[in-house]
């Protein structure tokens, strides 16, 4: 049984796989602002031909669909992986083999990739090897076609699809349900994609030409650099506590999660998770490192010495009620109500 049946003439096919991750892109995924995932997928021309979390089919019912691609029977228009390839032990691949087979997830990687119209990989694990690759990375995990921010990976910086492609990178841990809907719907339309719609690093510039400070609903704080001190203050939370919202590519706070949230709008600090690297950043996450008092990470485009003296002026700036609240878990002085000449 199929996962959707397709209402176009012509289905969009979709294979899905899952090698070293959480599964938590699978789980953002059925968390979709939609009350019909299958019929939003539909409506796209997108046939999922397996998922492992959506399709019945298991074990010869499986290979029968991922023969049926190999040998040309059915094309394989996209292949998505979710989670890291797991290259180890010794360049083997053999830590992560496809239940049923004798054959390492790997090289199912490797030939479906060769014949696939597109390659996705579906969250900052497949995209870069994500938090599978951290620390001493035993299982030498990596990502489709990166290795960190390096290019390379698993299929190699040259690879390119049958359409002319690199790999898309739908980076984020999770990604959010739309980015992964709008790019294989963008993939599925009849207008091909250009490479000028991905960014430097693979992602779709859909979501990724925006950042995460776009739209944060404590931007009135950061204006003034009204901070937060602890993790349940309204203030801004880059100065103390972490938040990277600043440099982080994506529209979290304006492409709402659910339709209703963000990390940010529920007192986290933004971890930069759509960036290789982000799993390791070398201090805790709710913490801001600082260089004699400035923060080490500082907004995209901005100059330190900008910084430093936009911070001294909007802090000297500060409006009571700003700095009042900022260090506060709720509003304590409410915007006046003052007479204005609006006509």
């Amino acid at each position: 049984m199929n996962v959707t049946q397709p209402t176009s003439v012509h289905p969009f096919n979709v294979l899905w796989l899952q090698s070293g991750g959480c599964g938590g892109c699978s789980m953002s995924l059925l968390c979709a602002d939609t009350a019909d995932l299958r019929g939003h997928l539909r409506q796209a021309g997108i046939h999922l031909l397996w998922h492992p979390a959506l399709s019945l089919e298991t074990g010869h019912e499986l290979l029968d669909v991922i023969n049926d691609c190999l040998s040309g029977r059915v094309v394989l228009h996209a292949l998505c992986l979710e989670g890291a390839v797991l290259r180890g032990p010794l360049g083997s691949g053999r830590f992560h083999m496809l239940a049923g087979t004798d054959t390492s997830m790997m090289e199912w990687v490797q030939r479906l990739s060769a014949i696939a119209q597109q390659v996705v990989a579906v969250g900052s694990c497949a995209a870069y090897g994500g938090i599978t690759a951290a620390g001493d990375n035993p299982t030498d995990a990596c990502g489709l076609q990166f290795e960190s921010e390096q290019k390379g990976g698993l299929l190699g910086r040259d690879w390119r699809s049958q359409t002319g492609l690199p790999v898309v990178n739908i980076a984020g841990c999770p990604t959010h349900p739309g980015w992964v809907i709008e790019t294989l719907s963008a993939l599925a339309s009849p207008a091909p994609m250009p490479p000028a719609q991905l960014d430097a690093l693979g992602r779709p510039r859909a979501y990724s030409d925006q950042l995460v400070h776009h739209g944060c609903t404590r931007n009135e704080y950061y204006e003034y650099k009204a901070s937060a001190a602890s993790a349940s203050d309204l203030g801004c939370l880059m100065e103390h506590k972490g938040c990277k919202g600043t440099q982080a590519h994506a529209d979290c706070n304006i492409r709402l999660w659910n339709g209703e949230g963000s990390c940010v709008r529920a007192g986290y600090a933004c971890i930069s998770c759509t960036e290789p690297g982000f799993e390791e950043p070398g201090h805790p996450f709710d913490v801001t490192p600082k260089l004699a008092g400035i923060p080490i990470g500082l907004p995209i485009d901005m100059h330190k010495a900008w910084f430093v003296a936009l911070a001294a002026l909007s802090k000297s700036a500060t409006p009571a009620r700003v700095k009042q609240n900022a260090s506060s878990d709720h509003i304590v002085v409410a915007p006046m109500i003052k007479k204005t000449r609006l006509k």
